[in-house]
């Protein structure tokens, strides 16, 4: 396998990939710290991936705040397209293969149709045009590399719609919940596994590539679920997007085709509410 070292290990799926790597027994892997890791840190990039000489860099780190976003433009762009770049420039110069996460919200999601990785990438907000710009540079500077588009991400770590969901229901009698945005929940754990699997394989199929769980299903329907696991005494309502306005517009359709790394990686991806009954059953 080589070495790994993990960048945005503080972070939801930082934590996963650490987890996971205890589970499958992996030691050869490197959790440093945010100081000692920071991607707009160029010099600091290069003095850590020349004393780790890691044979695979995971990039966990982005800035994620979809609304946020919207204010603080050049921070996002800073942690999402140069920190990826700083990332990719440092791997090309210490010959470390690089599995970059990005994100469903590269797309417009303005129609029905499971988004396969050579579809155009159009995205409607800050935090997807700098993700996007962020893949860009990557396939520019760094041959070696896997851009790994994800959705909805969640886990037993950090603040995700799972936990965030368990906290209101749990406080409040009744909950408005969108039901017309689209898409496929994704367990970190599994997107953990999936990255390990990659890895394991020592294939050099590098380009992009798209994993969520299996399945598809709207944010109401979603709360629906965690409520039922969770046995979760509240009701939902649901609701349009546009009875919530956010300040970043949301696609409406976002749900991914996972083909291409199934059929590289020979992966079996568990279905979102099996993976979802595993994660309620950590946080219980």
């Amino acid at each position: 396998m080589g070495k790994i070292l993990v960048i945005g290990a503080g972070g939801q799926l930082g934590q996963c990939l650490k987890t996971v790597a205890t589970r499958r027994s992996i030691a050869d892997i490197v959790f440093p710290s945010e100081t000692d890791a920071n991607i707009l840190n160029q010099a600091g990039l290069e003095t850590l991936l020349a004393k780790e000489q890691p044979a695979f860099v995971i990039n966990c780190a982005a800035y994620t705040a979809v609304d946020k976003a919207e204010d603080e433009v050049a921070l996002a762009r800073a942690v999402n397209e140069t920190g990826a770049a700083n990332l990719a420039i440092a791997c090309a110069a210490h010959g470390a293969a690089l599995i970059h996460v990005s994100t469903d919200f590269v797309f417009e999601g303005n129609e029905v149709k499971l988004l396969v990785e050579d579809d155009i990438a159009n995205p409607i907000n800050v935090y997807g045009q700098t993700k996007l710009d962020g893949e860009k540079a990557v396939i520019a500077l760094l041959k070696e590399h896997f851009i790994l588009r994800t959705s909805w991400l969640y886990s037993e770590y950090a603040n995700n719609f799972v936990k965030t969901m368990l906290k209101l229901g749990a406080d409040r009698d009744e909950l408005n919940i969108i039901a017309d945005q689209v898409g496929t929940p994704t367990y970190a754990i599994d997107l953990a596994n999936a990255i390990f699997d990659i890895i394991a394989a020592d294939s050099v199929a590098f380009g992009v590539y798209h994993y969520s769980n299996e399945g598809v299903t709207s944010w109401f329907d979603f709360a629906k679920a965690i409520f039922d696991i969770s046995e979760t005494n509240v009701k939902a309502n649901p609701i349009p997007g546009s009875a919530y306005p956010t300040k970043a517009a949301r696609p409406a359709f976002s749900v991914m085709d996972k083909s291409k790394i199934k059929n590289t990686f020979k992966l079996t991806i568990p279905y979102w509410r099996d993976s979802l009954v595993a994660c309620i059953a950590k946080l219980q």
